[in-house]
């Protein structure tokens, strides 16, 4: 249970550091420009175009490093909730909480709603519901995916103490 509540604070921190530092603070560009530098993927990403916050995004509209940046940060907002919901979803687990998956869901999305209005309060970070929705989603996958891994080796705990008593 400790190593839950540990996990738990360690994201909770993370977040909170995340969500107070600026986009310059955090821009990948400077290390794309580098790393990045073929440009790799170049026309498989340019076919992608996305309607975010009531703009298109793509390779046409933002360049290339900005669409990539983009698509990584969105991606950390899936992960990244989706873990946490993780371990909400294992905590409430622990407390023998009954609908323990929708509590975690609902936890999640809450604090993705309470990130992203704290967000409206910092310069040059602008607080959008569609992260909250992509937080949201990351946290419904990966806590049925847990569900599921949880369950799996349920059953096969399950086989293996019926193999060894028959």
């Amino acid at each position: 249970m400790k190593k839950y509540i540990l996990l738990l604070v360690i994201g909770l921190i993370t977040l909170v550091t995340f969500s107070n530092t600026t986009y310059e603070q955090q821009t990948l560009i400077p290390s794309f420009k580098t790393i990045l530098a073929d440009q790799p993927f170049y026309n498989f990403l340019s076919g992608i175009e996305l309607n975010y916050w009531g703009n298109t995004i793509s390779i046409e509209t933002r360049g290339y490093y900005h669409f990539v940046e983009f698509l990584i940060r969105k991606g950390f907002h899936f992960v990244g909730y989706g873990l946490l919901a993780s371990i909400f979803y294992l905590v409430y687990r622990k407390f023998k909480l009954k609908f323990a998956v929708i509590y975690a869901i609902v936890t999640t999305f809450i604090l993705a709603c309470l990130d992203e209005y704290h967000q409206t309060f910092l310069s040059g970070r602008t607080g959008v519901f569609q992260d909250v929705i992509i937080d949201t989603a990351g946290a419904i996958t990966f806590v049925v995916i847990c569900k599921f891994l949880i369950f799996i080796r349920y059953l096969l705990k399950d086989r293996k103490t019926k193999t060894f008593t028959n």
